[in-house]
């Protein structure tokens, strides 16, 4: 039961970091959101955006100047939470 948990963590979190950096690549790309990039753009940015706003919203307090640091910020974040919840899950299991 544990080794399930565990995995559908790593999963959801491998996802989520995937998603992250999808977003920050297309990003760069997707300058007409109603071509097939745009599309993809903003249905990944609509599943990250909760992750990523608090992010921005630390980052805003430090000049960081044109360059934006969140999606960065949200996927260590990501990590520390899987790593977090791995270890609780192995805790509460043995």
């Amino acid at each position: 039961m544990a080794a399930v948990l565990i995995y559908a963590i790593q999963i959801f979190c491998r996802l989520l970091t995937f998603a992250l950096l999808a977003e920050a690549f297309l990003s760069w790309f997707a300058g007409n959101p109603y071509s097939g990039l745009g599309k993809a753009y903003w249905i990944i940015r609509r599943f990250t955006e909760p992750i990523v706003t608090p992010c921005r919203k630390i980052l805003a307090r430090f000049n960081t100047g044109m360059f934006d640091f969140s999606v960065l910020l949200a996927m260590i974040f990501v990590q520390i939470a899987e790593r977090i919840l791995i270890y609780a899950v192995l805790l509460i299991a043995y």
